[in-house]
């Protein structure tokens, strides 16, 4: 994953509440007659050539590049914060 911001397509609104979704395969045996499985392989991660990303607001799923490249469209500015007392 790069060290990007990123910023939701879909919702337009989240800027900080996502996951990445990765993909696993496991392989495993079964009985032909009673349907019990009798082993289990260690899951193996297959290789994706990007990660893909889910936005925690809205659910929306899609490769990096694309929540990166709203970031950029839309980029967040730094604002100064006045305090009264």
């Amino acid at each position: 994953m790069q060290e990007k911001p990123y910023f939701c397509p879909n919702c337009r609104s989240n800027r900080v509440k996502f996951s990445v979704i990765t993909s696993y395969s496991q392989s495993f045996v079964k009985d032909a007659l009673s349907g019990n499985i009798t082993e289990f392989k260690e899951p193996d991660a297959i290789a994706e050539p990007e990660p893909t990303i889910q936005c925690l607001v809205c659910s929306f799923t899609g490769n990096e590049l694309r929540f990166i490249k709203q970031a950029e469209r839309e980029p967040r500015m730094n604002t100064t914060t006045t305090t009264f007392y």
